[in-house]
Order: structure tokens, then C-alpha cells, then sequence
């Protein structure tokens, strides 16, 4: 018997290994593990830093994680099976909110500026322009995994300015730690992917922000807190305990007075292994400007809409990801769970939605959402082509 688990009975503990990337937005996860906020619960945490998302997927679908920081689409592809062995998870937490990057070599990026000034476009659109303009098929753009929140919202993106993405653009799977160095040796073109890759890129001279997570979505939904049901079924309470300590990390982290050592924090090289000042590029009270700074706490960020799990669920099935005849409410009801995030927020008195499902897209300015024990105050949620998402419009895969 191992001396750490040995531990973890002598005090009562319940192990839970969590896999995570080198991106900024594990940040709640690590503070937590760090501050010992999961061992003031009760759980004995063990982070597992994973090259990609194939081996935190990988590594749930086969039970060597308990849990992980996951962009929710990879979660519905574990949970059906659809890259291996079927490992249904539950998404009773969310971690971020925006923080990604469209990051393009320079040239491109400058002729794109070029083209959106001359023709007064948006940019998705002077970027079809501008590929059209000097000729260009299949440029190759990486994102980081084929179910992930960047491909989804990458395609709407590129969609929105009208490009044809089975001739115009190659996508391309790059881990978002190679991302940098792929742009660099020029395998891709760009890149979408999170941070702190972006600005990485940028600091080397290799690549250009060209739009940000609000340029496509305001207060989109990136990382999730992922755990295999069966793991949840069997250790409630120390999955009630881990919830207390991601919300109680997601407020430090949100705080704009702990961005510095939330940045030296995750530089440590056992974690993302970057310059601190990189990773700052998107913590609150960081960023230079608020252009692409991530939520962890504020607008409901940690609250698991299955408004949210729906709009995934329906642009996988729009880019042929999912099949057209699954149930995707009852998908997004059974993988997201509301019911259990409300309880962890009740105990430590922190308010919840009353609702389990919100409109996308209606917001231009700040509002009130409904909530108890008080009302949160949320941003815009505007998308970059105007549209609208009403979730409770979608009842079954008829309305696709």
C-alpha cells in the first residue's frame, strides 16, 4: 500500500486525481491544491499535469483520473464513447469563462487589419477577404482537439465572415503547449487555443491576436470540472467538499489583487512552466485591458448551465462531430448538474441561478439575473454574428 494512500485513510481523506493542461485557466484547480483548500474538505487531491487532451480523455475513459480541468465538448465525447471506451462523466462545475486567442502569423495578420480597415469588416470577414484576395486554400489553422470549446468556436467564427471550411481552412489538431512552436516552424497558419499560448506567441514575434473569446461569444464558456460518475456516485460528500474548494479558489482567483501571485503560482515550473507575466495577459487585474481578460468567479462563471452543454451539443452535431438522432437534452441534463453545484454554493452561502438554462445572445450591457440568496450580475453575452440562442427552443433533435 502506497504511503499516500495510507495517509488519505489515516485522516479520512477521499483521493481524487485531477488531470489538467498547461493553460491558465486551470488556475482555480491549482490554487485549491496549493492553498489546501481541498484538504480543508476532506479530499486529498493529486493534479497530473497532461501533454494533451487525448490523454486526460485517454486517462478518464480508463480510470487513471478521478476528475479533470476539460473543455466540455471532449466531456460529451468521453461520456458517449465517441474516441474509445464510453466513461460517463457529470460536469457539476465550471471553471472560466473566455481567455481564448485567434493568434495568426503576422504578415496575415497585418493584410487581415489591412482589409478590415479598407472594407470596414468585421474581422472573420476581412479575414475570408483576405484569403480570397491572395488566393489561399486549406490554410492550415491548429486548434486543440476535434471536441473542443476552441474548434467549436473557431468554426462559428470563421463561418460568421462566410468562409467555406471544407475548402478555405484545414484544421488541425495541436496540443495548445506545441502551439507556439507549430506556428513557429510554420505547420500552421494560426491558431485558436488558450492562454497564456496567445500571448506567448505574440511575445516571441511569431503570431498576432486577431480576435479573442468576446470577438466570437461575450463571456463564453471554456474549462469545466469534469468527474467520472461513477466516482461521484460513490464519494458524494468528497465531491461536495471539492466543490466548496473550487468556489472558494474561483473567488481568489477572480480578486484583480491576487492576479500576481495567482500568475507566480502557475508559472511554477510543475505547472504551465512560462513566464508569470504571460500568464497575467488574462487573469483579472492582469490584462492590460479587459479585451480578453477570463471570468473564474463573476457572471455565474462557475455555475454548469445546460443551456451551455445544449449550444456545444448542437454545433458538434452541426459540424458533424455527434449523430442527428441523440436526445441532446437529455444528454446536457444528464452530463450537467446544476442540482449539485447549488447545494455547494448553499452551504458556503454563496448565491445561485434559479433557472438551469439562460438565453444567449440578448445581452449587450450588464443585467440582473435571478438568483438566491440575491440576484448576480452578469455581462453581455452577445455572439459576433447577432444571433440569438434560446435553449429551451431546442426540445429534441427534430429542431436541428
Amino acid at each position: 500500500m502506497s504511503e499516500v494512500v495510507e495517509m488519505s485513510r489515516r485522516t479520512g481523506e477521499t483521493r481524487l486525481r485531477i488531470g489538467l493542461l498547461r493553460l491558465t485557466d486551470s488556475a482555480p484547480v491549482i490554487v485549491a491544491h496549493e492553498f489546501g483548500l481541498f484538504a480543508e474538505e476532506g479530499v486529498d487531491t493529486e493534479l497530473v499535469v497532461e501533454p494533451s487532451w487525448a490523454n486526460i480523455a485517454d486517462k478518464l475513459a480508463y480510470g487513471f483520473l478521478d476528475a479533470a480541468v476539460i473543455v466540455p465538448p471532449l466531456a460529451f465525447a468521453v461520456t458517449l464513447g465517441l474516441r474509445g471506451v464510453a466513461q460517463p462523466l457529470i460536469i457539476p462545475h465550471t471553471l472560466s469563462l473566455g481567455g481564448n486567442t485567434v493568434t495568426i502569423g503576422p504578415e496575415l495578420a497585418a493584410r487581415i487589419r489591412t482589409v478590415a480597415m479598407r472594407d470596414n469588416a468585421i474581422p472573420p470577414q476581412a479575414f475570408a477577404t483576405a484569403l480570397r484576395e491572395e488566393k489561399v486554400n486549406a490554410l492550415p489553422l491548429g486548434i486543440v482537439h476535434a471536441y473542443s470549446t476552441h474548434n467549436l468556436l473557431l468554426r462559428y467564427w470563421l463561418a460568421a465572415g462566410g468562409l467555406d471550411l471544407e475548402r478555405d481552412v484545414k484544421l488541425i489538431v495541436v496540443p495548445p503547449a506545441q502551439a507556439v512552436e507549430a506556428l513557429r516552424s510554420g505547420q500552421i497558419a494560426g491558431f485558436c487555443a488558450g492562454a497564456p499560448w496567445g500571448d506567448i506567441a505574440e511575445r516571441a514575434g511569431v503570431g498576432a491576436t486577431i480576435a479573442t473569446s468576446k470577438d466570437i461569444w461575450q463571456n463564453a464558456p471554456e474549462k469545466a470540472f469534469a468527474v467520472r460518475s461513477r466516482w461521484a456516485d460513490d464519494h458524494a460528500d468528497a465531491l461536495h467538499g471539492a466543490q466548496r474548494a473550487l468556489l472558494r479558489a474561483a473567488r481568489f482567483c477572480d480578486a484583480p489583487e491576487n492576479a500576481s501571485y495567482t500568475a507566480a503560482l502557475l508559472s511554477r515550473q510543475k505547472y504551465l512552466n512560462v513566464d508569470s507575466h504571460a500568464i497575467m495577459s488574462t487573469l483579472p487585474g492582469g490584462a492590460i485591458t479587459r479585451a480578453n481578460e477570463a471570468s473564474f468567479y463573476r457572471n455565474a462563471a462557475t455555475f454548469p448551465w445546460r443551456s451551455h452543454g445544449l449550444w456545444f451539443l448542437l454545433e458538434m452535431t452541426r459540424w458533424g462531430l455527434l449523430a442527428g438522432d441523440l436526445d441532446l437534452q437529455k444528454l446536457a441534463t444528464e452530463v450537467y448538474r446544476p442540482d449539485l453545484y447549488r447545494r455547494a454554493a448553499a452551504s458556503l452561502g454563496l448565491p445561485s441561478p434559479l433557472a438551469d438554462i439562460k438565453s444567449e445572445g440578448t445581452h449587450a450591457a450588464d443585467w440582473q439575473l435571478e438568483a438566491a440568496p440575491a440576484s448576480i450580475t452578469m455581462g453581455p453575452d452577445l455572439f459576433c454574428d447577432g444571433a440569438i440562442f434560446e435553449a429551451g427552443a431546442h426540445r429534441a433533435p427534430a429542431s436541428l
